[in-house]
């Protein structure tokens, strides 16, 4: 569920929202599409990335915020903490791959990303059966491990269904991927933020804060930290939510 809330607020929405647009651009030339295709992908990606990192710093503060109460422990939430970080590395592919998909729907193609799909699906299933039922045996470690080896599948078979789907597309329309530039602010303002979550944490741990005040510490810092660092990076997204709060701001 917690895996899932980016991809439906970001990946879902962004493909839904563009899609009768990217509809219209089909009919047009290429670079119409493209050009969109490109704007929401960069999009989805500026809040993607971040997703992607705090639950690798801070899965078990999420769940923890989230789900920490009555018999559900610290200990439980460490567990998901171990589940979201095998997801996380396939987080940014699966909400792209849903914004490529709804390229596929505008140029009235859903075989080619209901093939890929079938191609994810199996190989998670593959990778599921083969490794997570039997790896942890190999490692002589718990068996309830095998939770993060299905996750770290799931990861792996959504790169390869972006990966098929970007090609594809590709060559019905030129290439369309996001720039190296811009993924690397991305990716290093996340980064920032992440460590100064982790100094929070240590914050939180030495004044006992509860689980929700401390949580409430940990991911606020990490979210304003991103957003100042994209901000100062000048990354465009970041330029305009601070226009549109300044707006607000003004208004109010």
């Amino acid at each position: 569920t917690i895996f899932l809330l980016p991809v439906s607020l970001f990946g879902i929405s962004v493909s839904a929202a563009e899609l009768p647009a990217m509809s219209t651009d089909a009919g047009r030339a290429s670079d119409a599409l493209r050009s969109r295709l490109e704007r929401g992908l960069e999009r989805v990606a500026f809040f993607v990335v971040p997703c992607a990192v705090a639950l690798l710093v801070a899965g078990d503060v999420i769940a923890g915020v989230l789900y920490q109460r009555g018999a559900f422990t610290a200990v439980d939430a460490r567990w998901v903490w171990a589940v979201l970080a095998g997801s996380a590395p396939g987080l940014l592919s699966t909400t792209l791959g849903r914004l490529y998909s709804s390229a596929f729907f505008a140029r009235r193609d859903t075989r080619t990303p209901l093939r890929y799909a079938i191609v994810r699906v199996g190989l998670s299933v593959a990778i599921g059966w083969g490794l997570a039922l039997h790896l942890p045996g190999w490692l002589g470690i718990d068996r309830q491990w095998g939770t993060v080896v299905i996750a770290a599948g799931s990861s792996a078979a959504g790169w390869v269904e972006f990966s098929l789907l970007r090609r594809a597309l590709g060559r019905a329309i030129g290439r369309v991927t996001l720039p190296p530039a811009f993924v690397a602010r991305l990716v290093a303002a996340a980064i920032a933020a992440g460590a100064v979550a982790s100094g929070l944490r240590l914050v939180a741990q030495s004044a006992r804060l509860g689980t929700l005040l401390g949580g409430s510490l940990i991911l606020g810092g990490f979210a304003v930290v991103y957003g100042l660092t994209t901000l100062l990076a000048g990354v465009p997204m970041a330029r305009d939510i601070a226009g549109r709060l300044g707006r607000r701001r003004t208004r109010g």
